[in-house]
C-alpha cells in the first residue's frame, strides 16, 4: 500500500470512527404542541378554593431546549421555560362553578402571582445515568426550579428516548409549595391546605 493511498485509508477510518463513536451533541427545540407538564393537587391542594375538591391544573406554554450527548449522556443539559399564565385548571373532577374562582387564586398573588413572575424556569446542573439501552435512558436529572421569584434545587427521575429527529421525556416529581414562598391557602382560616404537589410531564422536542 502507498503511502498516499494509506493516508486516505486511515483518514477514511478515523472518519467513520467520528461519526459512530465521536457525535457532536445533539439539539432539540421543545415542542410546545406535543409537550405538557400536569400538577395534581389534592384535595386540600395550595390551588383550592374551596375544601373537599381535588384539582388539576395543565401547562399550556411549555418551551425550552434540550442538548443531549449521545457519547455521554451525563452532559446533556436541559432548560425548560413555562409561561406561568399558561397554567390552567382543567375543571376535571370539579364544579364548573369554581374553575374561574380556582384560576384566579393560582394566578394571583396569594400564590404564583403572574403579574410579577410571569414564567417557571428549570436549568438543569447534573444528570446521573441509570441505564441506557439503544435509544432509552434512565437517568435522574438535577438542576435549579425557580418559581415566583425562588429557586431551589430538585432530582427529577426521567426516561428519554431519541427516535429519528424527535426527543421524548417523560418524568413526576414533587414540589413543595412553601419551598418558593407560597403560603399553603386556608379555607375560612379552617382548613389547612397540602404543602405537597405532584408534577408530570411529557416533553416533545425536535
Amino acid at each position: 500500500m502507498t503511502g498516499a493511498r494509506a493516508t486516505l485509508v486511515a483518514g477514511a477510518a478515523v472518519a467513520v470512527a467520528t461519526l459512530v463513536h465521536g457525535a457532536a451533541p445533539r439539539s432539540f427545540t421543545i415542542d410546545p404542541a406535543q409537550s405538557t407538564a400536569t400538577i395534581a393537587v389534592g384535595k386540600a391542594g395550595v390551588f383550592s378554593f374551596a375544601a373537599g375538591h381535588s384539582h388539576e391544573v395543565e401547562a399550556r406554554a411549555v418551551g425550552g431546549r434540550v442538548t443531549v450527548d449521545v457519547d455521554d449522556p451525563a452532559r446533556s443539559t436541559v432548560r425548560i421555560v413555562i409561561e406561568a399564565a399558561g397554567l390552567h385548571v382543567t375543571g376535571r373532577g370539579e364544579s364548573a362553578d369554581d374553575v374561574p374562582k380556582v384560576q384566579a387564586t393560582m394566578a394571583g398573588a396569594q400564590v404564583l402571582d403572574v403579574r410579577r413572575y410571569p414564567t417557571i424556569t428549570f436549568a438543569s446542573t447534573n444528570i446521573a445515568v441509570k441505564t441506557q439501552t439503544g435509544p432509552v435512558i434512565e437517568a435522574v436529572v438535577t438542576g435549579n426550579l425557580a418559581i415566583r421569584g425562588a429557586t431551589r434545587s430538585i432530582s427529577v427521575p426521567i426516561t428519554a428516548r431519541i427516535e429519528g429527529q424527535t426527543l421524548s421525556v417523560t418524568g413526576h416529581f414533587p414540589v413543595r409549595q412553601t419551598d418558593f414562598g407560597i403560603k399553603p391557602v386556608s379555607v375560612g382560616g379552617v382548613v389547612s391546605v397540602k404543602d405537597v404537589l405532584e408534577v408530570g410531564f411529557r416533553i416533545v422536542g425536535h
